[in-house]
């Protein structure tokens, strides 16, 4: 007889069984894969013991491909053959990539058809590739080194994405791990793995404590503020910089070495010395005073340098600096006071820096946390994350409350922006609105979902663009427009519209080609705060000239329809003298003069209204009884 093996809901049917899952951290300089066993998070190591995977990949012109260490080693003698440094590609145009400095790679200039760019494709001996496919390459190597040391296959995998990281960015890491066949249970923002890590490493003093992850990592920074409290971890805040990191430092170094050694970084072999020897100076001055700079540029020169630490961080100062505006601004944000913060974590290699560490604990006035190994910390998190996904601890009470770095919207008639979702709103998320119809007869209705924090569509990003269609015809205004926007618990943002009465739908997942330059989202967040009163008037002056604009379309049908009939010739001269004093005003008035406009119109106009209204109702009456009337009123 056949035995038949039950289970309760969402359990495995083998209670001993453990499924392999992991938690990569997809670094810009280095990456990481974690996994959780015997109960504890641990970093998965090669076969030398190494825990990191450099973020580096070569195509050879035979067409084979080197990833890691391997890659790195090849980056001097073949720079133009090696990439590394790709997370800051990710999501983004070939302008926005080409305006990237120290990019040693050649992009390729080919357009489509219609002329528009593609997607940036870098130039290398085995073929153009794209960013996309490069991430998936260092996402195979993780992969692959995990299936070798847990001897399976993986049933997934929770991937950190920077929590700066716009919808552009995101999506375009997960089509990498789709590549490297990679199951993503889930992107998580990378301070949030950390305090994941952090929180069950350490026991915060008392429930509902807030700390601040302060991440600098090699190509990007985020700061946020996370609330702890009985395994749920919120995320109150974040802000950051997607252009900032030990990459700049390390340029830095290498600004200070051709200018005190008389030289030249004119080829891509000269910078990879460069940066090699710029990135060991930074390693030595992080507990050393002093450190040597030795460094063979050919046959005939050689440079030796000593840089000290008081130089260098003279050189560095105004980098540091400019993490903290982000740390300023995710406590206005959070509307939490510096001394409410309980403890400051420190994640990400370039926080080894003594001078990132010292201006970190000035700011937020207490000492930072750098118990945990910074480099690590990040996978270990995404690696419990995943565990708790995978199904491997069902009796968790963890539970993660990400948001959104800047809000979502609609366009709406004047080209005002609509918030549907509210920057720093947690995630996941789905929020409706209902529109409806501009125009009498309206069919169809074009939808424009834009990102950021102005009043106006124009000083917005725009996402996506979609059409809903087969709207029965009605009156302006009657249509029900449902509006639905859904940001899941990766923060990808799907849109759909359905009218109410029909049931016509129409939908669309939010998937731009390209992510926000490293400006624009700094530049979006100032610009909502330091025009936040200009925008206001700006707002006003729009929905008033829509205002009057429909008015002036509602009298206009009106009197086309039956003008004669309820009005005499002065009458109509005087409405129609209403009427283009309002036309003059909309074109060139305030809004509060185009509002008072309007009001006259309304006023002039109110016993024509009267009267098509009372004529209106005598057709209904005609020939019925007041039961008859009364049973329709009721249908």
């Amino acid at each position: 007889m056949a035995l038949l093996q039950i289970s309760e809901p969402g359990q495995s049917a083998a209670p001993h069984q453990h499924r392999l899952a992991v938690g990569i951290d997809l670094g810009t300089t280095n990456s990481l894969v974690a996994t959780v066993r015997s109960g504890s998070p641990a970093v998965l190591a090669d076969e030398n013991g190494e825990p990191v995977v450099p973020s580096v990949v070569h195509y050879g012109s035979d067409a084979s491909v080197s990833v890691g260490a391997k890659a790195a080693a090849l980056a001097i003698v073949d720079p133009l053959n090696c990439i590394s440094s790709v997370k800051r590609l990710m999501g983004k145009s070939l302008q926005e990539t080409r305006e990237l400095t120290g990019l040693v790679n050649t992009l390729s200039d080919s357009t489509d058809e219609s002329g528009e760019m593609q997607v940036p494709r870098i130039v290398t001996a085995g073929g153009n590739v794209t960013a996309v496919e490069v991430s998936s390459r260092i996402l195979e190597a993780l992969k692959l080194r995990a299936e070798e040391a847990l001897g399976g296959e993986l049933v997934g995998a929770v991937v950190t994405v920077p929590a700066y990281f716009d919808d552009a960015q995101r999506q375009a890491t997960k089509d990498s791990a789709r590549m490297a066949g990679l199951h993503v249970l889930r992107l998580l923002n990378e301070p949030t793995a950390a305090a994941i890590a952090y929180g069950l490493d350490r026991q915060m003093e008392a429930e509902g404590s807030i700390v601040a992850i302060y991440d600098l990592g090699g190509g990007t920074f985020d700061v946020s503020l996370l609330r702890m409290n009985r395994g749920v971890f919120e995320v109150l805040a974040t802000a950051g910089d997607t252009a900032l990191g030990g990459d700049d430092i390390d340029r830095e170094i290498v600004d200070w070495i051709c200018s005190n050694g008389e030289i030249a970084a004119s080829d891509p072999s000269t910078m990879r010395r460069l940066l090699e020897a710029a990135k060991s100076a930074k390693e030595q001055l992080s507990s050393a005073q002093t450190a040597a700079i030795k460094l063979n540029l050919n046959d005939e020169k050689t440079i030796e340098l000593e840089l000290n630490r008081t130089d260098f961080e003279q050189m560095i100062e105004p980098l540091i600096k400019r993490t903290l505006a982000p740390c300023r601004r995710v406590l206005r944000d959070a509307g939490v006071d510096k001394s409410e913060v309980t403890a400051v974590v420190m994640v990400g290699g370039s926080t080894r820096v003594p001078l990132v560490r010292q201006q970190t604990g000035e700011f937020f006035q207490r000492d930072v946390l750098t118990d945990i190994n910074p480099d690590e910390v990040v996978a270990i998190g995404a690696a419990i994350q995943a565990d708790i996904l995978a199904g491997n601890k069902p009796d968790s009470d963890m539970l993660l409350l990400d948001v959104i770095p800047l809000s979502l919207g609609i366009e709406t008639m004047g080209g005002l922006a609509e918030k549907v979702i509210q920057r720093n709103t947690t995630i996941p998320i789905a929020r409706a609105q209902e529109f409806t119809t501009y125009k009498d007869g309206q069919t169809a209705m074009a939808l424009h979902v834009v990102q950021g924090e102005r009043e106006m569509v124009s000083d917005c990003r725009s996402l996506a663009r979609f059409e809903l269609r087969d709207i029965p015809p009605m009156v302006a205004g009657k249509a029900r427009i449902q509006v639905v926007f859904q940001v899941d618990a990766d923060g990808l943002l799907t849109v759909s519209a359905i009218e109410r009465e029909s049931g016509v739908v129409a939908s669309i997942d939010v998937k731009p080609s390209y992510g926000l330059s490293d400006n624009e989202i700094e530049t979006m967040l100032r610009d909502s705060m330091e025009n936040a009163s200009d925008d206001m008037q700006s707002r006003k002056l729009a929905e008033q000239r829509v205002e009057a604009e429909r008015v002036i379309e509602a009298l206009d049908a009106a009197m086309q329809q039956d003008a004669d009939e309820f009005l005499d010739a002065d009458e109509k001269s005087q409405l129609l003298s209403l009427r283009s004093g309002l036309q003059d005003t909309i074109d060139s008035g305030s809004a509060a003069e185009i509002k008072n406009a309007v009001e006259m119109l309304e006023k002039g106009s109110s016993e024509y209204v009267e009267r098509r209204m009372n004529a209106s109702v005598r057709r209904m009456m005609a020939g019925q009884s007041v039961n008859e009337i009364e049973e329709k009123l009721a249908d």
